[in-house]
């Protein structure tokens, strides 16, 4: 049992707030709502010098890293948190990687959760086994990815955290393998792509919004993720703007940037893309599952959703939008003053959202 008085006292209630309003709790048809207030952690310490001068004390870190042979990958992976407790699996998005996570983990690992955090196929420490294999990031192939992970450290159930592409693969597993699945926290809601939908066209404000997805379609856009400069210039670009109020510094940046010089990394994120809008293929491996996941699988597993309040993507905070798709106990709430790299922007609020979905 999770020790609630410890988990409070580890997020640190004192501290800056972010207002997170919850929508339907228990059922889909209770329409009851409530306000509750989260701390989100506030920017890190400075150190100070010899000379008497205040500095930004380093960036975080996990510390080392763990691999683990599982699936078609050799996969890095973050690990915080007593060997036994219930699994927390946390998923990054792009252009992310797990140090959206450095401050969620430990939260959780004091609340007494194995925290899991790996980096996704092209990312960091993940490398392909057989040098053949196909550059694929297809949806099913990276939600697959998680499930041979969790074969692999023997984890039969964890909850379920992420997101961008951590959240869509977390929602696919939710979907494809509830029985793998404790809890799920997914920030921006249902996030299955439907290949077929991508084909129409969106409000012009809302495609200038996704203008790098575009890019990627191209084989200018394709050269400029080979390219190191261009590659950490155009990914620092879309954490500015995917994130208007977050105020990271260049090593915060930098951090993150070191899993972009995985040799598959071009590949892999023109790959995603590029198989979002229809322009590239999947392999025939994995068309079952994406048939199954045309029909638009409901989620019954226990879900809180997270809208991040300034992220550009959202059409709106409420997440009515996605609603019918969860049909299991059920809560939303929004993250005020949050951009897109929410476990990043707010951990406190993030990882009280893990621990509640587990208790829902």
């Amino acid at each position: 049992m999770i020790n609630r008085r410890t988990f409070s006292k580890a997020v640190g209630l004192g501290m800056g707030a972010v207002t997170v309003p919850t929508g339907a709790a228990a059922s889909p048809a209770d329409p009851a709502a409530s306000t509750a207030t989260t701390a989100a952690s506030p920017a890190g310490p400075s150190a100070t010098a010899d000379d008497g001068s205040r500095h930004p004390a380093p960036a975080p870190s996990f510390g080392r890293l763990k691999q683990v042979r599982a699936g078609v990958l050799d996969i890095g992976y973050a690990e915080a948190g007593p060997a036994h407790g219930p699994v927390a699996v946390c998923l990054h998005g792009w252009p992310y990687d797990i140090h959206s996570y450095v401050d969620v983990a430990p939260l959780l690992a004091e609340a007494g959760y194995r925290v899991i955090v790996p980096y996704l196929r092209g990312h960091g420490t993940t490398t392909f086994r057989s040098p053949t294999e196909v550059r694929n990031a297809q949806q099913s192939a990276v939600a697959l990815d998680i499930v041979a992970l969790m074969d692999a450290l023997g984890i039969r159930r964890a909850v379920l955290a992420g997101f961008d592409w951590g959240s869509r693969t977390a929602d696919i597993v939710a979907a494809l393998w509830p029985e793998r699945v404790r809890a799920l926290v997914s920030v921006s809601g249902y996030l299955v792509t439907d290949v077929g939908a991508q084909q129409n066209p969106l409000p012009p404000k809302a495609e200038h919004t996704w203008w790098y997805q575009y890019y990627f379609a191209t084989d200018r856009g394709r050269r400029a993720l080979e390219n190191p400069q261009y590659r950490r210039e155009l990914c620092r670009a879309v954490w500015a703007e995917a994130s208007p109020t977050w105020a990271f510094d260049d090593a915060t940046f930098e951090r993150t940037a070191a899993a972009f010089d995985n040799p598959d990394y071009a590949a892999i994120v023109t790959h995603n893309y590029r198989w979002r809008l229809g322009l590239a293929a999947g392999e025939p491996r994995y068309d079952r599952y994406e048939q199954r996941l045309a029909d638009r699988p409901t989620i019954g597993v226990p879900t809180i959703t997270l809208d991040p309040g300034l992220d550009p993507f959202l059409s709106s905070t409420d997440g009515l939008g996605y609603r019918k798709f969860f049909t299991g106990a059920y809560e939303h709430r929004v993250l005020a003053g949050v951009g897109h790299n929410a476990p990043q922007e707010a951990p406190a609020a993030f990882a009280r959202a893990v621990l509640d979905a587990d208790r829902l």
